[in-house]
């Protein structure tokens, strides 16, 4: 099990002038939308621990600090150095947005769709097209759908997506040099990926907040805002926030009635809604926006949240 840091204990030892050795492990692209700025690329699909171990000879005995988007793919990139026999690897919880929040210096870059998004928009895109293909075609175009389904559930159990694994290979989710032609094939994949699989996504016009997380915290406070998680049930029950209200993505997909929806959002509220990474709360966003609620979702998941020192409710 590797080990791993807070952000808030990162930041420390920055402060406390330590010297500090940080490899983000997200793509390209991502990396070059926001990043902690001592950090240096090296994505997951590329890590190679031998090249890792070369280039720290000499200062194998400090720690090597691991980060990615929201901690996940940082504790895979941890397994697999701990594994090839590199000591002192530790994973930084909560990922680039927890140091964001915890007040890392960070440097900030073009715009990306984040490698766990294109995930969830392409696995969809892929459902949607066998349920369509099944209905309309053949029934044996469901295939695709259960495929997918499999996939995910494969993900869940292993932490590992193949998928993730393809998708961060894409031209897009690269940063081109000064060839033209490795700038052609990337224009070009961003379209077809565009057309292909963000079309569905573009129903969802709503955006992260730009609030602080110190206004939020404020709001909720003065009783002008409610703080609502979109989480499932069973992830609310594993630890919530103090302040917060239960609201499964699921149940309003389902569709809630008005009356009901009144009993647990008032409309002269503020409402910010927050998930475990930041995904969900934008897709409850766009439904409940469709009702009139002032409804403004967060970036930052349950995890930074609690980083950034928001109370967690008692057990």
């Amino acid at each position: 099990m590797p080990q791993s840091i807070t952000p808030q204990e990162l930041e420390s030892l920055r402060r406390a002038g330590k010297q500090l050795e940080l490899i983000d492990v997200r793509t390209p692209a991502e990396f070059r939308e926001l990043h902690v700025n001592f950090a240096r690329n090296v994505p997951l699909d590329r890590l190679d621990p031998k090249a890792i171990q070369a280039e720290r000879n000499g200062n194998a005995d400090q720690h090597l600090y691991v980060v990615c988007r929201s901690g996940s793919r940082g504790k895979q990139a941890c397994e697999k150095l701990l594994a090839a026999g590199l000591v002192n690897v530790v994973n930084v919880e909560g990922g680039t947005l927890g140091c964001e929040a915890a007040g890392l210096p960070v440097v900030r870059g073009k715009k990306a769709i984040s490698l766990e998004r294109q995930v969830r928009i392409a696995a969809g895109f892929l459902v949607l097209v066998g349920a369509v293909l099944a209905i309309t075609v053949h029934p044996y175009f469901a295939g695709l759908s259960a495929f997918v389904g499999a996939g995910l559930m494969f993900a869940g159990i292993t932490d590992t997506c193949g998928m993730a694994m393809i998708l961060a290979r894409m031209p897009w989710n690269q940063v081109s040099g000064n060839s033209s032609a490795s700038g052609a094939a990337c224009r070009v994949g961003a379209f077809l990926f565009a057309a292909a699989v963000l079309a569905p996504a573009s129903t969802f016009a709503v955006e992260h907040t730009k609030d602080s997380l110190a206004t939020v915290q404020l709001g909720v406070a003065e009783q002008k805002a409610v703080l609502v998680d979109v989480r499932e049930k069973e992830e609310w029950e594993d630890g919530h926030l103090r302040d917060a209200r239960l609201l499964p993505l699921s149940a309003l997909e389902q569709g809630v009635r008005k009356e009901d929806l009144a009993r647990v959002l008032p409309k002269d509220k503020v409402i910010y809604l927050h998930c475990a990474a930041g995904g969900r709360c934008v897709q409850a966003a766009a439904i409940l926006k469709k009702q009139g609620y002032d409804v403004r979702p967060l970036k930052p998941g349950f995890d930074a949240l609690l980083d950034a020192g928001f109370p967690s409710a008692k057990r």
